[in-house]
């Protein structure tokens, strides 16, 4: 026994805090694990589950990269600072409003961070991506959700959000939502920031944005102050590796970065390939072309339905997803089974080259009845 401030404990065992609300995010499996456990080699697989580029990073990425191995002995204090300045000339902000971040997670994080105290209720889509609950609840936050509903073809609108809306402090939409594909106009978002509180922030994931054909919601961010937009490098720039993202913030608190940054947490090699993607045209092009082409054949061919989507994939209704994805499989195409997402007869095929897309739709339309 030992005493602490002059009062008798017993000893315990070791053991973390209550976790028992917080689910685990459990990805899809990478290329070469599926590729072990069929005992195939990976070249013979077409991985369309986790959503990433199937053009690969771009060529001005992979020559920053290889130009900044020399230096990842340093800290990436200038790649970041020079990332931010090249983002906030894109979107036409101030350098401050610019929060790069180590992915669009940690985008997430320093939101959750900035705005929440223990016991703060936020509003998550449901289905929706899993890491808004398990952000809310690292930082202390309950979770509340708001239906995106089949019946209703995924709609998103500001009404669907106002109905189940009751002050929460954080709100989150995804457009184009993972993993359905709709969107939500500007409209519609411009309502749904006039419509909560003014002490609300309305986070607006846009993770999907290169491939939909609305306009951003950073407009918003001029008019409101309880509007943030998140984006990433993992998606169109095909730097999901690397995990690179950023948020971008009214200038009202934009200062708040300082206080809630993780220092040095974008590394300086992903700091460099973002910054050079972002100058590649051409690559960035291809791959939202190629997206959005893949996307219309699969729509178009497969025999199953499938619904409209912004994003690079599509949404597929079939009986069983478990069984549907493990037979696609052992076909060699691999598609995630949204039975994690609440949605157990859909599954979500990601836009691959020309060639994957025309392969998917051939084994899938093989192996769904």
């Amino acid at each position: 026994m030992r005493e602490i401030k002059g009062r008798p404990t017993h000893p315990q065992n070791m053991d973390t805090r209550d976790l028992s609300a917080h689910d685990p995010y459990v990805p899809g499996r990478g290329l070469e694990e599926v590729a072990r456990e069929l005992g195939v080699p990976a070249a013979d697989l077409t991985k369309l589950s986790s959503n990433e580029n199937p053009y690969g990073p771009s060529p001005k990425a992979i020559e920053a990269i290889e130009a900044g191995a020399t230096a990842v002995h340093r800290y990436p204090k200038a790649s970041h600072t020079d990332l931010t300045a090249a983002l906030a000339e894109e979107w036409d902000l101030a350098p401050a409003q610019v929060w790069v971040s180590p992915g669009a997670d940690g985008a997430l994080d320093y939101l959750a961070r900035s705005m929440l105290d223990p016991g703060d209720r936020t509003l998550v889509p449901d289905p929706g991506f899993a890491y808004y609950r398990m952000s809310a609840r690292y930082h202390h936050g309950a979770v509340g959700t708001y239906p995106v509903r089949k019946r209703e073809d995924f709609a998103q609108s500001a009404d669907r959000v106002l109905d189940a809306y009751d002050g929460e402090r954080m709100v989150y939409v995804t457009s184009p939502h993972n993993p359905t594909g709709s969107e939500m106009t500007l409209d519609g978002m411009r309502e749904l920031a006039a419509g909560v509180d003014d002490t609300t922030l309305v986070v607006v994931d846009e993770a999907y944005g290169e491939y939909a054909e609305q306009e951003s919601a950073r407009a918003l961010i001029s008019e409101f102050d309880n509007v943030a937009v998140t984006r990433t490098f993992s998606k169109a720039y095909g730097l999901a590796g690397l995990r690179i993202g950023y948020s971008l913030v009214p200038e009202a608190w934009a200062d708040a970065y300082a206080r809630v940054n993780t220092p040095f947490a974008a590394n300086d090699v992903a700091c460099r390939a973002a910054r050079a993607a972002l100058n590649d045209d051409d690559h960035i092009e291809r791959s939202i072309d190629g997206a959005r082409w893949a996307r219309e054949h699969m729509r178009a061919e497969l025999d199953a339905r499938t619904w409209e989507s912004g994003g690079n994939f599509v949404l597929c209704e079939v009986d069983d997803a478990s069984v549907t994805a493990e037979a696609a499989k052992r076909e060699g195409v691999i598609v995630r089974d949204c039975g994690s997402f609440g949605l157990p007869d859909c599954v979500r095929v990601s836009c691959g080259t020309r060639e994957e897309a025309r392969e998917a739709v051939r084994v899938l339309n093989s192996v769904v009845d």
